[in-house]
Formats: structure tokens, sequence, C-alpha cells
């Protein structure tokens, strides 16, 4: 299964995919067998179809021949967010049937939609930073779409064709400013609230998301035990009703709800503490691990 990642080693950031225990740099590897692969995994990904097909091709000469100087540990690499600079990052609320029935409130028949900022973007074990002001952390394990085709007004049916692939996001909120202001812009904006990774798993290796598997712990304590069937609109059925609203670009992170067992609803509500450490794992793509940094 293809996972692109994005990340650093020796003091060089690259991208590539990953190996077993190694990454292979694959603008590296395509500069070892002759071919061309841009520089940035942003412009790999606007690329589409060409650009993971020569990856593909990539990966299995590499895989006959010797690959050290493409080739990288994993344990000697560290994990960037997949996408730092997305054009936009849209995100769904109440899209599981089960959590909007623990919120107490009615699942909508149309997409309720608010937008974060890039700057909340952080990767694979970097901190979430808690304000000393926010008082109520919490967490949202959520399935993200990496759009890759510019699109406007896409059907259902056309829907998979403009999506490069998936990863996972932790759509963090600060519940007393998210509740405070009555729309949740603000609650969900502070910097590092939406840590990605730690890959993306391209649309051609993840073909059915109607059924993944999605946990969350806290501190070693299983929070959301889950599956993306209880999503109320389904992958295809949000890129379609979002390309009504706006043109998708690729890069455009889309954030696709969180089930049940988020902290706020608990009795009595959990809400995250310095040093508290947010593990998020779907199926087919992997785990995104973050530890929370009190800071004034």
């Amino acid at each position: 299964m293809m996972k692109t990642v994005r990340y650093r080693y020796k003091n060089k950031e690259c991208y590539g995919v990953l190996n077993r225990q190694t990454v292979l740099c694959l603008p590296a590897l395509a500069k070892r067998f002759k071919k061309q692969l841009p520089q940035r995994l942003e412009d790999f990904v606007a690329l589409g179809e060409t650009a993971t097909k020569t990856a593909e091709n990539l990966f299995e000469k590499a895989k006959d021949s010797g690959i050290e100087s493409a080739s990288a540990p994993i344990s000697a690499v560290t994990l960037l967010a997949p996408i730092a600079f997305p054009p936009k990052i849209i995100c769904l609320g109440l899209n599981y049937f089960d959590h909007a029935a623990e919120t107490n409130a009615a699942v909508p028949d149309e997409p309720v939609i608010f937008m974060k900022p890039y700057t909340t973007i952080i990767g694979p074990n970097e901190k979430i930073i808690k304000p000393r002001m926010v008082k109520e952390l919490d967490y949202e394990g959520e399935l993200a779409v990496v759009i890759g085709k510019k699109a406007k007004n896409v059907s259902v049916e056309e829907a998979k064709s403009i999506i490069f692939g998936y990863m996972v996001v932790n759509d963090v909120s600060a519940r007393d400013y998210q509740f405070k202001d009555g729309q949740w812009t603000r609650g969900k904006s502070f910097d590092t609230f939406a840590p990605t990774g730690p890959c993306i798993t391209t649309v051609a290796q993840l073909t059915d998301t109607s059924n993944l598997q999605l946990h969350t712990w806290v501190n070693g304590e299983l929070r959301q035990n889950a599956t993306t069937e209880n999503m109320s609109l389904s992958v295809n059925q949000i890129v379609h009703q979002l390309s009504q609203v706006m043109t998708l670009e690729p890069c455009d992170i889309i954030a696709t709800g969180t089930p049940s067992g988020v902290g706020f609803t608990m009795k009595p509500p959990k809400f995250l503490r310095h040093g508290d450490v947010v593990r998020i794992e779907i199926e087919g793509i992997g785990v995104l691990e973050n530890t929370v940094e009190e800071r004034d």
C-alpha cells in the first residue's frame, strides 16, 4: 500500500513513500532512474494520477536494485505534516449519527461546515499547544480527504476522481470558546489545533472508505471506537456537496467529522491537560500521536 509522507532527514526536507522500515525519497529515486518528479509534495499531489503512476513504477523498479542512496531508515527521519500549506481546511460538524446523538443534536441533511486556517497544521509527534486561557481543550479523531484536482460542481459519482488520498486529522477544539461564540471558528482555530498525518494513503490504494475502523486513545484510554460506516454523509457525498459551494483545489484538506466519545460529552467531562497523549488510528492509514503542552 503506497503511503506518501513528507519528512526531514539530515536537515533536509523530502517526500517519499514508506517501504517497511525505510522511507524512499521520490525525487531522488526519480533522478536515479532518469525520470522527473516535482521537488515538493504539494506539486506531486497536483500532478495527480500521472505522479502516482510514476511513483508506483519507480517503487517497483527500486525493489530490484540498490536503493540505499534514496532511502533512509524510518527511525532516523522526522515525519512532518503531509500538507503544510493547504489552500483550505474544510471541516464538517455532526457528520456521525452517534456523535450527533451524544450532543443531543439533530443529524443535518446538508453539511454543517467551518474552516480552519493553515496555521493550525502540525505533524506527527509535534506538540498541541494549550494556551492557559483555554480551559476546555478537546480532541476529535477524523478521517481527512486530500483533494488532488481543481473541481467545481462534482457529482457523487465523479467525487473519487478528484481525491488524491486520505490521512488522519485531529480537529482539536477549545470547547469554552466554541460554545461561548455560538459558531465554531475561534474555538477551532488556535495554532496547532490541526494535527495531521502520519501519511497520505492514495485513493488507488484505499479504494473503499465506507467502513474504516477509527480509534482514539487519551493516555492509553480508548475514547473513540467507531467506523466510518456511521457517517451521515459519505466521503463522495461530502466532496459533491462542498464542490457546489466552493471550488476545490489540489491539497485542500476536508475533515469529515468525528464519531462519539469526545471529552466534553463524558460524564463528568474529560478535557485535555498538559502532558496528555492523544493517539488516533484509522484503518488503512496509520497512527497519529501528539502530546499536549500548556503554555502562557
